[in-house]
């Protein structure tokens, strides 16, 4: 028997959580799951299993959503914060529970999500969402699981879940959850995410991509000097996503005219982020837009 509350403020990127938990004799656990971004993105073939083969740097970035699981009598999950459509039953999170139900003798959990990470947004939240919770339960239950094997668990969720278990720059290819080191760091920048008020579902992108091979492997690309990118570095959902959706263009456009020195949609969008080289705000934006600073 437990009571949970999750309070919180947002603003910008951050927010800020004061977390009361009254329960007998057990102890609540939490993750901060957060969302990641694609320093360019090639689709460069299409799969026989109906996936597509890609190349893109998955890049992590400081907007969270808060995993919270407690001990219950029977399996359930609360979902606060942003809205997500369908059933809860459905939600990505039983389905990292049952994963691991599979192959461990897990007691039932109350698992309460809180949403901050934007859906339909190119930013990886739902996957974030189940790999950290496999992470958690991981932890709870000393289930002694790898990053190997959380990995293998992973990608039977989603093709970009994988990425969230070792949760640092990498160069990812086949469908997006086969990785090898690369090294880059934006620390030293601020960077911005614009979020319009536009869902793009990421079969509705690919329905516009015609797959081709890169001239030049991101690999490769990603070493440029940043000011190079904006000319070399390409998303290749932009073309068919800008044509449907030209609101989603103008807020790139908008934000290399406030001195971006590199912007682009995350993934199938509907997310655009830039990379500037010292604060900035964007009150233009704000007003039709949600805006993340610093993240």
């Amino acid at each position: 028997m437990f009571k949970s509350f999750l309070f919180f403020g947002l603003q910008s990127a951050s927010f800020v959580l004061i977390y009361v938990s009254l329960s007998y004799n057990q102890k609540p656990m939490l993750a901060f799951a957060n969302a990641k971004i694609n320093l360019g993105l090639h689709v460069t073939g299409k799969r026989a299993d109906g996936y597509h083969n890609l190349e893109t740097i998955f890049y992590p970035v400081k907007i969270y959503d808060v995993i919270e699981t407690l001990d219950a009598e029977v399996l359930s999950c609360t979902i606060r914060g942003t809205d997500i459509p369908g059933d809860t039953k459905d939600n990505i999170c039983l389905r990292a529970y049952h994963l691991l139900k599979n192959d461990f003798d897990l007691p039932p959990q109350h698992l309460c999500l809180l949403k901050n990470i934007p859906i339909g947004a190119g930013l990886g939240g739902g996957s974030a969402d189940a790999a950290f919770l496999i992470k958690l339960l991981n932890e709870k239950f000393r289930l002694s699981l790898s990053n190997e094997q959380m990995e293998d668990y992973a990608r039977k969720l989603g093709a970009d879940c994988a990425f969230f278990i070792r949760n640092e720059a990498v160069y990812a290819e086949g469908k997006g959850d086969e990785f090898s080191e690369v090294s880059i760091d934006l620390n030293e920048y601020f960077l911005v995410l614009v979020k319009p008020g536009i869902h793009v579902s990421t079969a509705e992108a690919y329905d516009g991509i015609k797959p081709a091979l890169p001239v030049t492997s991101l690999k490769d690309l990603i070493h440029l000097p940043l000011s190079d990118w904006k000319a070399e570095l390409k998303n290749d959902f932009e073309a068919s996503v800008f044509l449907k959706y030209p609101e989603i263009e103008n807020i790139k456009n908008n934000l290399y005219h406030n001195g971006a020195i590199y912007a682009s949609m995350s993934g199938s969008g509907s997310c655009v982020y830039a990379i500037f080289k010292s604060a900035v705000k964007l009150p233009e934006l704000e007003r039709t837009n949600k805006v993340f600073y610093n993240v």
